[in-house]
């Protein structure tokens, strides 16, 4: 399976109509500095049309492992996948982003350009089979700190999965307020 670049996307339900949903897994490698695992979160952001959280309650990460409706998770003990559950999605909310951030905690100042690998899976919650994945999105970053990654969204009845690489130096702290979890 070739991997798809930034700004790519692929039709997941029409290519699969009975599929429940997908497993959003991210997979990195960190360089020369292995801490910067330990400091790596995953998180997902669920939106409205317009691109913007109706509240934080709908950031979902590891102090908020699921969103009001349950129909996206933490999956599991994988403190890097988030499962998408596509029939229990609230019909307001028209997309569901794969966030990744620096968690800066200890005051460091690492950043996601010191990863050699990162990229997106997309995973059929039913057996762990990879569906679609981003191209390696590490060689474009530097200095950023928090990166929107990829995202899953409603199209025509369905649902694509396309990815997005749209990195942000300032932290999970712009990131959040670009999808309105921050007012």
């Amino acid at each position: 399976m070739a991997a798809l670049k930034r700004g790519s996307n692929v039709e997941l339900t029409r290519e699969i109509p009975d599929l429940p949903g997908v497993v959003l897994g991210v997979r990195w490698e960190v360089g020369p500095e292995p801490a910067l695992a330990e400091s790596l979160v995953v998180a997902a952001i669920l939106c409205d049309h317009a691109r913007r959280a109706p509240s934080a309650e709908h950031f979902v990460f590891f102090n908020q492992l699921t969103e009001p409706s349950r129909s996206v998770a933490m999956a599991g003990d994988d403190d890097d996948q988030v499962e998408v559950v596509f029939a229990d999605v609230p019909g307001e909310v028209s997309r569901i982003v794969a966030v990744l951030y620096v968690n800066e905690g200890n005051g460091l100042r690492r950043g996601l350009g010191r990863l050699r690998y990162l990229t997106l899976r997309g995973l059929d919650p039913r057996d762990d089979r990879e569906l679609v994945r981003s191209e390696n999105l590490a060689p474009a970053l530097d200095g950023e700190t928090a990166l929107a990654l990829g995202e899953v969204y409603r199209h025509n009845g369905g649902w694509k999965f396309k990815v997005l690489g749209e990195g942000y130096r300032s932290g999970i702290a712009a990131l959040a307020e670009d999808y309105g979890v921050i007012r």
